[in-house]
């Protein structure tokens, strides 16, 4: 029996349907991290500024690059600079390591009266665990498109985690593995940047707005983490014999040019960091097969690399 109209209809749409198929090439795999980054340029990277960047030494081998964010908080960074120039940190120590939360260092000494001189830094500044938003400020921020418990908005600015308000106009930076802090009293202003700790836990997000946050270790964490849990309350170490000498702590402007750790971080303002972010929030690599389609802000990969001449 010859085939009726419309069935004849349907044969023909389908057969024209499966040529075309045939004719389309299949869409591309999505790249995975690592070949996105083998697919960088120079144009994705940013070299780190020698001026604004801190080279922490315990020894000739535990050696830690610390990126400062004055876009954040101008005045700390600046006081920072000063201690740092000043030789401030030099012989003193880490004297805290709190398992899951931070690594702290600076003066040991409780008694105010016989604690190191800061020398021409500033004994006194505003908190600044909130930046005012700016044209420089806005024109750097890329969003993350997934939802944050702890901010309205989150995202990147200039290679940092950071969080925003739009309705206030208000960015601050988020407190993720690595980020710099500086240690404070219980008023918001009592921090002047001689305390500093390094977050080694589990991005403790409720720290965001309530400290102000000064940079972001982009070389050698492995060296900070792995330091031996303190004892005492909130991990201090209870014997001077604990806590951990610090050799330098320099500005990598001020550090002989064959001693300095040169890197560069990629921009988090291009379309290919956007496409290394999508490659993060669903993973295509075959061991994953439930893409997850979304991230935590913290769990986002910011890269760094020694640069290369």
């Amino acid at each position: 029996m010859p085939a009726s109209r419309p069935a004849l209809a349907l044969s023909l749409v389908l057969a024209g349907a499966i040529a075309h198929a045939a004719d389309t090439p299949a869409p591309a795999k999505p790249r995975t991290t690592q070949q996105i980054l083998d697919a960088s340029t120079a144009e994705h990277w940013r070299a780190l500024d020698p001026g604004n960047t801190l080279l922490m030494e315990l020894d000739d081998t535990r050696r830690i690059v610390i990126e400062l964010a004055p876009q954040f908080a101008p005045q700390h960074v600046a006081n920072i600079r000063t201690l740092a120039k000043e030789g401030f940190w030099n012989g003193l120590s880490i004297n805290r390591s709190q398992d899951g939360f931070v690594v702290q260092w600076g003066d040991p000494t409780e008694e105010d009266t016989q604690r190191r001189p800061l020398g021409s830094a500033k004994a006194k500044l505003p908190a600044e665990a909130e930046a005012p938003g700016t044209p420089a400020l806005a024109k750097a921020w890329t969003r993350l498109p997934d939802v944050d418990g702890w901010a309205p908005e989150v995202g990147f600015v200039d290679g940092f985690y950071a969080a925003r308000d739009p309705k206030r106009s208000m960015y601050w930076p988020a407190h993720c593995y690595g980020m710099v802090g500086a240690g404070r009293d219980i008023a918001l202003d009592s921090s002047t940047g001689a305390e500093l700790y390094v977050v080694i836990g589990q991005s403790p997000r409720q720290l965001d707005r309530n400290i102000t946050t000064v940079g972001r270790v982009v070389h050698g964490m492995e060296w900070l983490s792995t330091i031996p849990r303190g004892s005492g309350p909130l991990g201090f170490f209870e014997k001077p014999g604990q806590r951990v000498p610090i050799r330098s702590v320099r500005l990598m402007r001020d550090v002989p040019a064959p001693e300095r750790i040169e890197l560069e971080a990629m921009r988090t303002d291009t379309p290919l960091f956007a496409e290394l972010v999508e490659a993060r929030r669903n993973r295509r690599d075959d061991f994953y097969k439930v893409p997850a389609g979304h991230i935590d802000l913290c769990n986002v990969p910011l890269p760094v690399r020694p640069v290369t001449r």
